[in-house]
């Protein structure tokens, strides 16, 4: 091996002595060249301004000449003007040779040699009139500024020309200098090559050398390089012989097994890091001796385990055995993937459930819909005192808690479509601590807690009133003899180190909303489930189970995180984290009731609605509260109607899920094209893309949901028409006197 090194050096330092030498003659010869084309053309450039200066200076003696004729009258100053009409062709000449390799020079020239032939014209004419006529017939033709123009004409061109070849002359010695300086660099290059290669060449001399005069030396190099792969790794890797004793390790794993540097050294048995690791009550964390010992494979494959470190990081625990009877232990850190793993699972749940609710939620509400619809109207003609409304009144409270079941499942599968505005905590959750104290009762005790200095939050208001208010029913059953509750709001960051053990986080500032009880708590168990669809720890017939699963999903939907803190006998803390707003206005949110009157209207509204029953039930509230209704079944019909009645629409009320070709968002888009004035109102039971993006309506869209009550519909098209405060006091309908018509 040391004799095929040394020859391989010296074949390599003759080549690169013969390239070197070679390199340097071809360079030599090049910069000879290169500095005789730059001299040759140098001249050249100079010779052409030469000529041009000394174009321009001809032209203006015989326009001096002619000038001093004029004032004098005596033929001697006509002199530099007779030698001008011989030297300018001349000039011309050479002026024509020297720029033959140039187009763009040989056209200027073509160009200024009838504008000097003019020139001269005007001034032999100028001194013939000068000898015919006198001294004021001449200035007279003076005074006309032709001659001045062509003039201008010429020194413009000379002056073009002159800066053309200033140019190639500096783009010449650019190029010059520019080669010159590749020269250079190959030069440089040259001898640098040559230098390493010579710097190889006494490489592999050293190497032959030490290979044949110093092996221990290239074994102290080769555990060298060992030391510093395993140290590269992010597993942690140990090397064990026969009789289980360390060898070779890496960094990684002594970290990640928390080992103190006293037990990491050569030589140490393997029960050692057995007792460290298990000792107490956890257990054997790596396999024992004697597991090793009568797990022998003969097949060689892997031994594969999982175990939880004291810190609760997931290791994976990789044994491989090795052709000596030893072993390699190997350690991958798998908390980020079992995180991960987590997330996906939690992903494809809310998948199966949104196709599951996506499925049956459309059709649902729109039977919900026609089912509150005529129970609405029924009820309207009814006296309040009549036995019946009070069946009524219990058959729409049941349809409207069927809606409250799909927007639940609709909200945990985060398909329930959200407005998020910036909100004010401070001054929106307050409000809602009234109504809180009545729905919970005097044996529970509501307390707010604020924070100064408070940050907007970015969420859907009704949303998260929603969400509030079902932590507190929550809390409630908790407390079943009674108890406290508390809400507290804070600022949060959420960091990189807290964002690497929570996989569905993005490290940020967040608004906290914290809802406490002082209930009965729960096991760990139980907290793990709680946010689950349809799991409940009431009694039968007392929770759907949807509740913390709609808070859930609005949180996650909105881009914030959700946390539970509970203890056996200590209570539970439900922490809502929501996304900080920034830079937008936070609007002024007040609650008032509900009025008992519903707002009027003449407009005509083209209704759009595939199902029969529920564009039934629609029209006939809207006609009872005024309106003119166009009615069609699919978008097709619907552009039909349009057309016919294209002047008198104001409104466009429309399903989002059409048959046919034209869906309702196209539906709308194409009436608006048409006639802007017209205002779209979707409603849906199930929103598709086509209005709702990322979960989030876009922007300007209406949507009402179904199922929708009579009130909610009046009201919601009175908001996307623009009746004014004015205009609903003044158009109102009176709920108890619809109930006699």
């Amino acid at each position: 091996m040391s004799k095929q090194l040394v020859a391989r050096a010296n074949l390599l330092v003759f080549g690169v002595l013969i390239g070197f030498l070679v390199l340097m003659g071809a360079l030599t010869w090049d910069g000879f060249s290169a500095a005789r084309d730059a001299r040759q053309w140098t001249e050249h450039t100079y010779q052409v301004l030469s000529n041009l200066r000394e174009l321009g200076m001809t032209v203006r003696d015989a326009e001096t000449g002619e000038r001093g004729f004029l004032l004098t009258g005596d033929d001697a100053y006509l002199a530099p003007y007779e030698a001008a009409l011989g030297g300018i062709s001349v000039l011309q000449g050479e002026l024509q040779r020297l720029t033959a390799d140039n187009p763009a020079q040989q056209d200027r020239l073509l160009g200024l040699a009838p504008v000097v032939q003019r020139r001269l014209q005007q001034l032999a004419q100028t001194i013939q009139l000068r000898r015919d006529s006198g001294l004021e017939a001449a200035t007279g033709l003076l005074g006309s500024n032709a001659g001045r123009a062509t003039m201008q004409q010429i020194e413009s061109t000379l002056a073009t020309m002159t800066a053309e070849e200033q140019s190639l002359l500096a783009r010449r010695q650019d190029a010059a200098e520019n080669r010159s300086d590749r020269v250079r660099q190959l030069a440089f290059g040259g001898a640098a090559c040559a230098i390493l290669a010579l710097i190889w060449a006494a490489r592999l001399l050293n190497q032959a050398w030490a290979r044949s005069n110093d092996a221990e030396a290239n074994q102290r190099a080769l555990a060298g390089r060992l030391r510093t792969s395993l140290d590269s790794l992010s597993q942690g890797v140990a090397v064990f012989g026969p009789a289980f004793r360390l060898r070779h390790w890496n960094e990684c794993f002594q970290i990640l097994l928390g080992l103190p540097p006293a037990l990491v050294r050569v030589e140490t048995p393997y029960a050692a890091f057995v007792e460290f690791t298990g000792g107490g009550d956890r257990g054997d964390f790596l396999e024992t001796e004697d597991q090793l010992r009568h797990g022998q494979q003969k097949t060689n494959e892997p031994i594969v385990y999982e175990r939880v470190h004291a810190d609760g990081r997931l290791l994976e625990i990789r044994r491989t055995p090795t052709p000596d009877d030893g072993f390699v232990l190997t350690i991958s850190d798998m908390t980020k993937r079992a995180q991960s793993e987590a997330v996906l699972r939690e992903s494809q749940k809310m998948q199966a459930i949104g196709q599951l609710t996506g499925g049956i939620a459309h059709d649902f509400n729109n039977l919900l819909t026609v089912i509150m619809g005529n129970l609405e109207l029924a009820r309207a003609r009814l006296q309040p005192q009549d036995p019946i409304v009070a069946q009524i009144d219990r058959s729409l409270w049941a349809a409207q808690r069927g809606g409250t079941l799909t927007s639940q499942l609709l909200a945990f599968a985060r398909k329930q479509p959200l407005a998020p505005a910036p909100i004010d905590l401070s001054s929106s959750l307050p409000e809602l601590v009234p109504l809180l104290r009545r729905t919970l009762g005097e044996t529970i005790e509501v307390r707010f807690v604020d924070s100064a200095g408070l940050w907007p939050a970015m969420a859907d208001p009704a949303q998260l009133e929603s969400a509030v208010l079902n932590l507190a029913l929550n809390a409630r059953d908790a407390m079943p003899g009674g108890g406290r509750l508390t809400i507290e709001l804070a600022n949060k960051v959420l960091d990189e180190d807290y964002a690497r053990y929570h996989a569905d986080v993005a490290a940020g500032d967040y608004v906290m909303v914290a809802v406490s009880d002082t209930g009965h708590g729960m096991t760990p168990e139980v907290a793990a489930r709680v946010f689950e669809p349809f799991f409940t720890t009431k009694t039968e017939g007392r929770g759907t189970g949807l509740g913390l699963a709609m808070v859930f999903g609005f949180v996650k939907q909105s881009g914030g995180h959700v946390k539970v803190y509970s203890e056996p006998g200590q209570g539970t803390s439900v922490k809502i984290y929501l996304p900080r707003a920034i830079g937008g206005q936070v609007p002024n949110m007040q609650r008032s009731g509900t009025p008992a009157e519903l707002p009027r209207g003449s407009a005509t509204i083209l209704l759009v609605e595939d199902e029969a029953a529920v564009r039934e039930i629609a029209v006939a509230i809207l006609r009872n509260l005024g309106y003119r209704v166009l009615e069609a079944q699919d978008g097709d019909e619907a552009l039909r109607v349009f057309g016919a009645h294209a002047a008198e629409v104001e409104l466009l009320l429309t399903d989002v899920v059409l048959p046919g070709k034209v869906r309702g968002r196209e539906l709308g888009e194409r009436i608006t094209a048409v006639r802007p004035q017209v205002k779209v109102l979707y409603m849906s039971g199930y929103t598709e893309n086509s209005i709702v993006h990322h979960g989030r309506l876009d922007d300007g869209v209406q949507l009402l949901g179904k199922p929708f009550k009579r009130e909610q519909l009046a009201r919601k098209v009175a908001e996307v028409l623009g009746v004014t405060k004015a205009d609903a006091a003044a158009n109102v309908v009176d709920i108890r006197e619809a109930r006699r018509e």
